[in-house]
C-alpha cells in the first residue's frame, strides 16, 4: 500500500492481482467509501461507473489509466474519499495528493 498526505487529506492505494488483472482500491480523507470504478483495458477508451453526486471518478480514472498502461493489463480502480463539508481547497489538496499516488504506482 502506498499513501499520500496526512491527517485528513492523507489518501492511500492498495494494488491486488487478480488473474491476469490488477485491482487498485483508493480510500482515505476522514471517510473512505466507494463512489466510483473505473475499468481501462490496453488501448481502450475507460469505463467510467459514479455514483449520483460523487466525483471520485475525477482520481480514479488517472489512476486506472496509469496502471494499465504501465502494466499492459485489465485494471480496475475503485473507491472514494470523504470529508464532511470539504471546501474546494481540501479536495484540491486531496487530488493533489492523488496525483502523488500515480507516480509510486
Amino acid at each position: 500500500m502506498i499513501t499520500s498526505g496526512e491527517g485528513k487529506y492523507k489518501v492511500f492505494l492498495e494494488k491486488k492481482e487478480h488473474g491476469d488483472d490488477l485491482i487498485f482500491i483508493l480510500g482515505g480523507g476522514e471517510k473512505s467509501h466507494v463512489g466510483g470504478a473505473v475499468i481501462c483495458q490496453p488501448k481502450q477508451k475507460p469505463y467510467v461507473l459514479t455514483y449520483l453526486n460523487h466525483h471520485d471518478h475525477i482520481v480514479l480514472t488517472p489512476i486506472a489509466k496509469a496502471a494499465c498502461k504501465k502494466y499492459n493489463k485489465t485494471v480496475i480502480a475503485i473507491g472514494g474519499i470523504h470529508i464532511d463539508k470539504a471546501t474546494k481547497e481540501e479536495i484540491q489538496t486531496i487530488v493533489n495528493n492523488c496525483k502523488e499516488l500515480i507516480k509510486c504506482i
